[in-house]
């Protein structure tokens, strides 16, 4: 098989087209040929040298934990699925390539009015977004903050919120305005009087957040909310802990993805796919995340 991985951890550039043996899957799992995966910082954190929890650390080591393509093998006493299916699905690393063995409980059937290179970078900000929306308790009736709101798990959680009955305003560059509001939200602008500005939208003020950008939008996030258990942060986890507010437990279910899917099916919730890359380009994909910056999803064609 094909497959974007490195030998040493480093910046993108570690990461070159390699050619590997194929995978095998033993019992409960499957193979899929892979069609699209996403890019994402957890990616790139194991590309600088992360290594996920539960993984041995060998090299060389290929990234990628969402994906999507075609079953083209099944290991003994699989049944929930067959050669020849449409999946997506999620582990923790080898989505960059161009076969992947997982377990068959990590695949759902692929909806058929989802592209391919949606379905490959749905899993990740969909389930997040899902689990942090459930954690927090976003319910009818809350003014739920949401920071990094044009990103891939903030566009789910706006979405989400929005149709919890829950209303949302959303921080971000100017330029993304519009597209938050488009998703139900009331953007508001980042930078020096963030929580002024914000209170004034909501004088009565925010009963939880999600923070998809750390640093300062945690720090006003955790001024704002009353209630620290009701701020969950996504990437600012060293702090979260001393600070009382919460991260994203590890909650991700085929259960979970599929009912996401349906709702992308049935026209319920948005996707926007920023850029697209080829596999052999892994490295210009990984930069672009790194930026900090964009609207939506970068994901790579295999």
């Amino acid at each position: 098989m094909l497959a974007a991985a490195f030998t040493e951890p480093g910046p993108p550039e570690v990461l070159s087209l390699m050619t590997l043996p194929d995978p095998v899957p033993g019992a409960g799992e499957v193979r899929v040929r892979i069609r699209a995966a996403g890019v994402q910082p957890y990616d790139c954190a194991v590309r600088a040298g992360w290594i996920p929890p539960g993984i041995t650390p060998t090299l060389p080591r290929i990234p990628g934990n969402e994906f999507a393509g075609v079953v083209d093998a099944i290991g003994p006493g699989v049944t929930a699925t067959e050669v020849g299916a449409e999946v997506l699905g999620f582990g923790q690393l080898g989505a960059y390539a161009t076969l992947l063995v997982v377990p068959a409980t990590q695949v759902v059937a692929k909806p058929p009015e989802m592209p391919w290179e949606v379905a490959g970078g749905f899993t990740a900000g969909a389930q997040t977004a899902h689990i942090a929306v459930e954690t927090i308790e976003v319910a009818a009736g809350d003014t739920l903050l949401v920071h990094g709101a044009a990103g891939a798990v903030g566009t789910m959680a706006v979405q989400l919120a929005v149709r919890a009955g829950a209303r949302v305003i959303a921080t971000g560059r100017p330029d993304n305005h519009d597209y938050l509001r488009s998703l139900g939200a009331e953007p508001v602008a980042y930078g020096e009087g963030l929580a002024d500005r914000v209170r004034a939208l909501s004088p009565a003020g925010i009963d939880a957040a999600i923070d998809g950008a750390g640093g300062e939008a945690l720090d006003v996030s955790l001024a704002l909310v009353s209630d620290r258990a009701r701020v969950l942060t996504l990437v600012d986890h060293a702090r979260a802990g001393e600070l009382g507010a919460q991260v994203t437990p590890a909650a991700r279910s085929a259960a979970r993805l599929a009912s996401l899917a349906a709702l992308y099916a049935s026209g319920d919730l948005r996707f926007h796919l920023r850029r697209v890359y080829p596999l052999a380009d892994a490295a210009g994909a990984h930069r672009e995340v790194e930026t900090g910056h964009g609207r939506g999803k970068v994901v790579l064609s295999v």
